[in-house]
């Protein structure tokens, strides 16, 4: 993990595939608790503008977890909900804090702190991507089989900030990976031109709007809500759109006997997905949330060099 050391995580683009394997095996580790690293006096910043449950808190856990001390920053306790322009902030905390999980809207905005900041950079989630969630994601999904060869990754619905890091975090992995969303809400092509880069050859990256197609021999289907932060105002014009993309028991008959059914949270039951496959036995939702902890966990003690 030394290559990982004082470095920002801004995209899952920022690992490679042989840190991004080595990290899940960490966290793994942690989890079973046969390493148990400590980073005393290190104080973590999370610097959020946007509502969260799961990433605060398991952000939080971690870092107690590993002896180091947690600083909730939200703008309405600080300078920032004031305008205080991010340069300086990030050049302020710079001076006080040892890492610092950002949550916010632009990815230029965390792009702008890792800039003026030298210490690490963690993207909580951007309306851009959300790499921490898909740290845990591929943690489930190994967990799930035991290692993530041969496997297909299935993304149901809207392809937004989930959608990105999943695609490009599968393509590390060398996990198959298919997203299938209505007509008008594909993934950024950048972004699925940058997965398909980097995954080498080694796995298939497959953008459609037929979700049948997508959900064939499967091993896992993911969704996430068809209206995300910021765009509540357009939630009931996109359920007829994305009903088709419901994760319902038909379409897990689609996917491989053995499928997982994943979610990242908060979740609206009965609409991207049914309350009995979201309580089935292929739910590994509460598994992908617990995840979260050790991911991070494994994230900060390789950025901080815990020993």
């Amino acid at each position: 993990m030394d290559s990982l050391k004082g470095r920002d995580l801004l995209s899952m683009a920022d690992l490679n595939s042989t840190e991004l394997h080595t990290l899940l095996d960490f966290a793994a580790e942690l989890k079973a608790g046969t390493r148990q690293p400590k980073c005393p006096n290190k104080v973590l910043g999370l610097v959020f503008s946007k509502a969260s449950t799961r990433t605060r808190v398991s952000f939080s856990v971690a870092m107690y977890q590993l002896g180091g001390q947690v600083l909730d920053l939200n703008a309405s306790v600080t300078q920032v909900g004031r305008g205080e322009p991010t340069t300086d902030t990030a050049r302020v905390l710079d001076r006080y804090l040892d890492v610092v999980a950002i949550r916010t809207f632009q990815q230029s905005e965390i792009e702008e702190f890792a800039e003026y900041a030298s210490i690490p950079v963690i993207n909580a989630l951007t309306d851009l991507e959300h790499p921490c969630q898909t740290l845990a994601d591929l943690l489930t999904l190994k967990e799930a089989f035991g290692s993530l060869d041969n496997l297909t990754m299935t993304y149901l619905g809207d392809g937004n900030n989930v959608a990105h890091s999943l695609l490009l975090g599968c393509a590390l992995a060398g996990v198959n990976i298919r997203v299938a969303t209505p007509e008008g809400y594909a993934p950024n092509q950048a972004v699925v031109d940058q997965a398909i880069a980097l995954s080498q050859g080694r796995s298939e990256v497959m953008i459609t709007t037929d979700p049948k197609a997508a959900v064939e021999n499967s091993h896992a289907l993911y969704t996430d809500v068809w209206a995300s932060m910021g765009e509540e105002s357009e939630a009931e014009d996109r359920i007829p759109k994305f009903q088709p993309y419901q994760i319902n028991q038909s379409m897990l008959d689609l996917a491989h006997q053995q499928a997982i059914v994943l979610h990242c949270l908060p979740a609206h039951r009965g609409e991207e997905i049914t309350h009995d496959v979201m309580e089935g036995p292929h739910s590994k939702l509460w598994d992908q949330a617990e995840n979260r902890l050790h991911a991070q966990k494994a994230l900060l003690a390789a950025i901080l060099n815990a020993t």
